[in-house]
């Protein structure tokens, strides 16, 4: 009689629960045995290559290759060269200009953009005794849970993912934009998208969400233009104070070269870091209190009492009709002479307001509106020269102040 499954014992002394009389098993042959063995292999080889949550992977297009085919223009890099220049000048204090930061909250259309940046230039000449304007253009958003991605991510908005032809179509865009004599400040979300693009940057920001990452602190430790980090989600300063001191250290870590291989990268450390004050969960961090608060952790980790004040994120509460609210008052501290802002940020379009991505049953990106962001909500281009001229205001007003002190001090010193 055969045995029960839980009545027989193996060798190691343990009840069996996979016993099976003789008589259950089929017959397999030696080719059937192959067959099983070589799909355990190819299961396996499968599981090593990918594991169990990758689809696959598509080639990237190297970024010396990209660089070749859309190869920046000798104005192109004067105006990059210019842009970065300036900024350094404000952030070290030798020039009183004010740092304004200025554009869409992201770029879905390249046209739009374009557009935009012809409009920022005239009145960045208009006011460029005050103020040193660079064009904000992010092509990667960072998201809360999911979303579009950005420019580079999903260049064509319908879930293609087409990153390749993101790569291109945002490169050629930034050589348009420095072409017309516009600098321009990004986003770096990842750490390879600045190899295909850094070189036409003058000024970079590190958001509220990457701010703590180590690998965003060692890649901005070696790019060749100033770097802002925004504090926290949470309005948490120490983390941007923290993420400053680190950038401007040398760093190792691994890397990618600009012929698209894995490569150890050594940094001098980026002396041109600063801190962006974007409010948080808390609530705002832009008043007057908020400014000195800063300057003295500032000056307690031994770093430059200078600061970027975003007008918008958690210093509007989320409402972009807020913007010129903020911009009103940090115009009224420079006015009254606080020297530590040294610049802003502001979200702007050609037109005011958000929209969302049309579905195709919607008509796709081709019902989109012109000039509204599928992003964050932005002020129009009418409020963007108004909150410009203002702060350009501020800067002369601050200035004039400064020059009546010195005087002042000469006249006491006879």
């Amino acid at each position: 009689m055969t045995p029960k499954a839980d009545e027989v014992e193996d060798s190691r002394g343990t009840f069996s629960l996979f016993y099976k009389s003789p008589e259950s098993f089929s017959p397999i042959s030696h080719v059937e045995r192959i067959e099983r063995r070589k799909t355990r292999v190819q299961e396996k080889r499968e599981l090593m290559k990918y594991g169990t949550k990758v689809l696959g992977q598509d080639p990237l297009i190297p970024p010396s290759l990209l660089q070749h085919e859309i190869p920046s223009t000798p104005e192109s890099e004067a105006t990059v060269l210019k842009g970065r220049r300036d900024s350094i000048a404000v952030l070290s204090g030798t020039s009183d200009k004010l740092l304004a930061v200025v554009g869409p909250c992201s770029i879905h259309d390249p046209e739009a953009a374009k557009e935009y940046a012809g409009r920022l230039k005239a009145i960045s000449e208009e006011l460029q005794d005050d103020l040193v304007i660079i064009m904000r253009a992010y092509l990667e958003k960072p998201r809360t849970t999911v979303g579009w991605k950005g420019l580079i991510n999903d260049p064509d908005m319908d879930e293609s993912f087409q990153i390749n032809k993101g790569l291109r179509v945002s490169r050629s865009l930034f050589v348009e934009l420095t072409h017309m004599g516009v600098p321009i400040a990004s986003e770096m979300l990842d750490t390879v998208s600045p190899q295909f693009l850094a070189d036409l940057l003058s000024l970079a920001a590190i958001g509220a969400r990457t701010t703590e990452s180590q690998l965003h602190r060692e890649l901005a430790s070696g790019v060749s233009f100033p770097v802002g980090f925004k504090n926290g989600t949470d309005g948490s300063l120490s983390i941007a104070i923290d993420a400053v001191l680190s950038a401007s250290h040398p760093h190792h870590f691994m890397g990618v070269t600009k012929q698209g291989l894995a490569a150890i990268t050594r940094t001098t450390g980026n002396e041109h870091g600063f801190v962006i004050l974007r409010g948080g969960s808390r609530g705002p961090n832009y008043s007057s209190e908020d400014v000195q608060t800063t300057k003295a952790a500032l000056r307690k980790k031994g770093q430059r009492e200078v600061m970027m004040i975003d007008c918008s994120h958690g210093n509007s509460s989320k409402n972009h009709k807020n913007q010129p609210i903020v911009a009103a008052d940090i115009a009224a501290q420079i006015s009254n002479g606080e020297e530590a802002i040294v610049g802003v940020m502001i979200e702007s379009n050609i037109n005011e307001g958000r929209q969302d991505i049309p579905t195709p049953e919607q008509g796709g990106v081709t019902a989109l509106k012109k000039g509204v962001s599928v992003t964050d909500a932005c002020i129009n281009w009418e409020s963007t020269v108004d909150v410009l001229q203002n702060l350009a205001a501020a800067v002369r007003t601050r200035r004039a102040g400064r020059e009546c002190g010195v005087k002042r001090k000469a006249e006491d010193a006879l």
